[in-house]
């Protein structure tokens, strides 16, 4: 506001040096109000500076609270909840989205005060020079008011599009550079830049479609501004030569009128960026304001013991009971079972194990570990007692201890040495010039898919669950070391149950019982002996590996 009553006042002076001084010869009027002038040109400077400081400091405070409490509820997501949104369009929103808010937030700060003060100061001096040459620019405002609503209205939901197609964008380079590898190896480069290309060109049209809409407002403004300042000097002009006006109160008005324009200008861009801005203020709310699917319990349980049990589970992905992928599941598991898990690609056996640390709810029925429904259990107890190592093995860039210990923070040398041991990952480690400091690539991008399990193997163990899940964690090892590994767990985890779901019959012909599902039912369940004679999908899988072995 300083800054402004600053700019407000030098016309008013500038009246006065050419009326006062210049026109009566008094150089004493003109050296005085020019070193008045200069001081509150200087003040007038220092306060924009302190006035800019404090808008880009307000606005990269905004973003970056609103990132976190953005990434904060992200974490809170369910797997149903980013599944409706997809990483690539929460990556925009965590990002894009966010920047386009800041960059409003930042020029609205500054005009939403500036701009209006400069409006009221400017027209009651510019009254107060003349009210009837003043009263003829105020009808400009409705007309720039008018055409503002019109952009931003028109604008709106080409700017929604525009940031759907960055969600596109998104995705693909996510999927070309989590699979460079294969992209070369299959010699794709040439069609992933073409698709790369084809999402690029769809951002580009959409950002022009939505852009050029607003580049009607500034030369319309111009023009409103220059036509205003015209009218002023040839009306002004007119009552000089008629004695009404002076030169110098002209030359104010005129300063005056420019003043009430450009504050109009401030406006009208603070209005754009608003409106660029709405659509990811809009997608940013829908983060914010997003229940997750999955709600943790008022009260919470202790797990007793570690028995499983499924009563009538279904379960659907898009929560219609008429379109299950898990059917009429009833299954009992005894604390420190070990169960096999077998079937075809799409009978559902990671969806049936994510229920289990709630990753997915039920749609049907219920599961209950160590006597109460999952539901009942926080969610951070009810996990800690769970470990999952994932069909996708993820791995943090950072030190190999530094991974494993995500498993337990607490976790000492020795611990972490037996667990590795027993996943058979401590030789590999060792060979490593670092050894277990030896710094990992983002998602282990430098050790092989199945060090890269073995490591993962070793990081659930340090968790000391109470149930451990191994989701086909052993696809990528030798059969010699899956044996090892089946043998370590056998020694390690007599009283932890564990669910081996897998694609060779080996991985899991020891266990306790083996389930055989088909299209998200159970068909069979059962030993390996049992099965062999009396389910014909598990003989037929146990003959088709058979003969590959022998083939071999």
């Amino acid at each position: 506001m300083l800054e402004v009553i600053g700019e407000v006042a030098i016309p008013m002076l500038m009246s006065k040096i050419v009326d006062e001084g210049i026109d009566k010869g008094n150089m004493d009027v003109v050296i005085q109000t020019g070193i008045i002038m200069a001081i509150i040109a200087i003040f007038s400077l220092i306060f924009g500076i302190l006035s800019g400081k404090t808008a880009v400091k307000a606005s990269t405070g905004l973003s970056e609270g609103i990132r976190q409490k953005e990434m904060e509820k992200i974490q809170e997501f369910s797997s149903a909840n980013i599944d409706k949104y997809s990483t690539a369009s929460l990556v925009t929103r965590l990002t894009t989205d966010i920047t386009y808010v800041q960059m409003a937030f930042q020029v609205s700060i500054r005009m939403s005060v500036r701009a209006p003060f400069m409006l009221i100061c400017s027209t009651v001096m510019a009254f107060t020079l003349n009210s009837s040459l003043a009263m003829m620019f105020l009808a400009a405002i409705p007309i720039l008011g008018s055409l503002l609503f019109v952009i931003a209205k028109t604008a709106y939901p080409k700017f929604t599009f525009m940031l759907h197609k960055y969600d596109e964008m998104e995705a693909t380079i996510q999927e070309n550079l989590i699979a460079i590898r294969t992209v070369k190896a299959y010699v794709r480069k040439d069609y992933e830049s073409k698709k790369f290309n084809a999402t690029s060109d769809a951002v580009n049209d959409a950002s022009l479609r939505a852009e050029k809409i607003l580049l009607f407002n500034n030369p319309v403004m111009q023009f409103v501004m220059y036509a205003c300042m015209l009218l002023a000097a040839w009306f002004g002009a007119q009552l000089v030569i008629s004695t009404t006006m002076t030169t110098g109160e002209l030359m104010s008005f005129i300063n005056y009128i420019q003043q009430i324009l450009f504050s109009l200008m401030m406006i009208s861009m603070a209005g754009v960026m608003i409106v660029m801005s709405a659509s990811s203020f809009k997608r940013i709310g829908e983060v914010l304001n997003e229940e997750p699917d999955i709600k943790d319990s008022l009260t919470d349980q202790v797990m007793e013991d570690a028995s499983i049990e499924f009563d009538h589970v279904g379960f659907s992905y898009s929560k219609d009971p008429h379109k299950l992928v898990l059917n009429d599941i009833n299954l009992k598991i005894h604390s420190g079972e070990t169960i096999g898990i077998i079937g075809g690609t799409g009978s559902a056996k990671t969806t049936l194990v994510q229920l289990i640390p709630r990753l997915y709810d039920t749609t049907l029925g219920e599961v209950r570990v160590g006597g109460h429904n999952v539901k009942e259990y926080k969610i951070d107890t009810l996990r800690n007692q769970v470990a999952m190592v994932l069909q996708k093995n993820v791995l943090f860039s950072g030190t190999i201890k530094e991974n494993l210990k995500w498993g337990n923070e607490e976790a000492t040398d020795e611990e972490i040495i037996e667990a590795c041991k027993a996943a058979q990952a401590h030789d590999f480690i060792m060979s490593f010039p670092a050894q277990y400091e030896t710094e990992l690539g983002q998602g282990g991008v430098n050790v092989s898919g199945g060090q890269k399990q073995r490591l993962c193997i070793a990081r659930a163990l340090l968790k000391k669950p109470k149930i451990i899940i191994l989701d086909d964690s052993t696809s990528a090892v030798d059969t010699a070391t899956d044996s090892k590994i089946r043998a370590a767990f056998k020694a390690n985890l007599k009283h932890t149950t564990t669910l081996i779901i897998a694609q060779r019959i080996a991985s899991v012909q020891d266990a306790d019982r083996i389930l055989v599902l088909d299209k998200g039912n159970i068909v069979a369940i059962g030993q390996h002996e049992e099965l062999l004679q009396t389910c014909p999908i598990y003989q037929e899988v146990y003959v088709s590996q058979q003969k590959g072995v022998i083939e071999q």
